[in-house]
């Protein structure tokens, strides 16, 4: 039964979700800032398309002239701004082609048919795949074909084609709406199962939160986050991408002169904290005064020209601290009751019980800790889907 389960084609886990929305890799890092301002989802996705070659109306052509070559989000935009080169001239840092904020790492969207399994899906997920961008599906008449064409000649839509993306996330929901053709798997524990990762991306909760912009921008290509210790490896909380994702450009200012831990309080979803506004304000207006003129300008937050610099810094920060409170709702269950807490979970959980935790607060990881608190690893949906994967060979071997 799970063996049929994953033959499902991928359409299936598709349906109801909306068309992507498209970037031309021809625009600049200010044209990502702007469309993800003003879109409702948490990241863009980045095309390279050549209608002028397009003779006629094929779908396999399209395949090939139109091609989603990665997405971008807000943390992207914030670790380019934080760039050393970057800092002094923000404005014109974000006339650069958006490739220049594209992860480097191969592979992390790919393309993948409706036809194809779920198997196959998984296969490529533990390959190092993060997105998947699905076609969804299309008018069959040549009357709708026509209208679509036409519609493609005058649009930026991919000749008349729309798609969806396919995430991990979807895949783990899938699999646990039928968790119990998995039996006895989902009741092991993870230490049982040997899928607690410890390779983990941490700072210390007093280092500059400018050390940690490498970690950020790593942990967002890779779905999981970066965890705040104290110097004894307690786990203290996280910086997150999803959190940062819902902040605007200006939290770079803030990433620039406040430790880890401070920022990690500066990102929550209650809104930073009065004493870390005035915090960044007044070293931004001791060290950073080039820098808060140009995220002044970039946000439109320019005060009345007779205002004081000391009044324009304040205007700034606590407009940034809007960006502390979560934009986009599907963000606010990624976080737990007490402030800057990140969802962790204990290495006798249970599989079930471990996804069921990331799927109710919409992570694609959990911080593994001990009872005194100490930072253990960290469990991903990846490791996850490799034990349903080895699971299914295990059944194959035995049939």
């Amino acid at each position: 039964m799970a063996v049929s389960l994953l033959a499902h084609e991928v359409s299936d886990l598709c349906l109801g979700k909306p068309s992507l929305r498209p970037l031309s890799v021809s625009a600049t890092v200010g044209d990502a800032l702007a469309a993800l301002k003003s879109s409702e989802e948490s990241f863009i996705s980045v095309w390279d398309c050549d209608h002028s070659a397009r003779i006629g109306f094929s779908e396999e052509k399209n395949d090939v002239r139109c091609r989603c070559i990665g997405k971008v989000c807000m943390v992207d935009v914030i670790c380019y701004l934080c760039q050393e080169e970057n800092l002094l001239s923000p404005s014109a840092a974000l006339k650069a082609p958006v490739s220049a904020i594209l992860p480097k790492i191969p592979g992390p969207v790919m393309h993948l048919e409706s036809s194809s399994s779920l198997l196959e899906a998984i296969d490529l997920i533990l390959q190092g795949a993060q997105y998947f961008v699905v076609p969804l599906p299309t008018k069959k008449s040549s009357i709708s074909r026509r209208k679509q064409h036409l519609k493609a000649s005058s649009s930026s839509s991919h000749n008349g084609r729309e798609f969806c993306w396919l995430t991990q996330e979807d895949v783990i929901r899938f699999l646990l709406s039928s968790i119990g053709l998995f039996s006895p798997l989902p009741a092991l524990s993870i230490d049982t199962l040997g899928i607690i990762g410890s390779d983990v991306l941490a700072v210390d909760y007093y280092a500059p939160a400018s050390s940690a912009v490498g970690a950020i921008s790593h942990s967002l290509a890779k779905q999981t986050s970066v965890a705040i210790v104290d110097g004894d490896g307690v786990f203290i909380g996280e910086i997150s991408p999803s959190t940062l994702a819902c902040c605007d450009e200006t939290v770079a200012a803030a990433i620039m002169t406040l430790s880890s831990g401070d920022l990690m309080a500066y990102i929550d979803c209650g809104g930073p904290p009065e004493d870390l506004l005035r915090a960044v304000q007044g070293r931004l207006k001791d060290k950073l005064e080039g820098m808060l003129r140009e995220f002044t300008i970039l946000s439109s937050l320019i005060t009345d020209s007779s205002s004081s610099d000391e009044e324009s810094a304040l205007y700034l920060t606590r407009t940034t601290s809007k960006s502390g409170r979560l934009s986009r709702s599907f963000s606010y269950s990624a976080r737990m009751v007490r402030r800057a807490e990140a969802i962790v979970c204990h290495p006798k959980s249970s599989l079930v019980a471990v996804m069921i935790q990331a799927i109710a607060h919409r992570v694609n990881y959990m911080w593994v800790i001990e009872d005194d608190c100490s930072l253990i690893g960290i469990v991903t949906f990846s490791s996850i889907l490799k034990v349903f994967r080895e699971h299914l060979e295990t059944i194959c071997l035995d049939d």
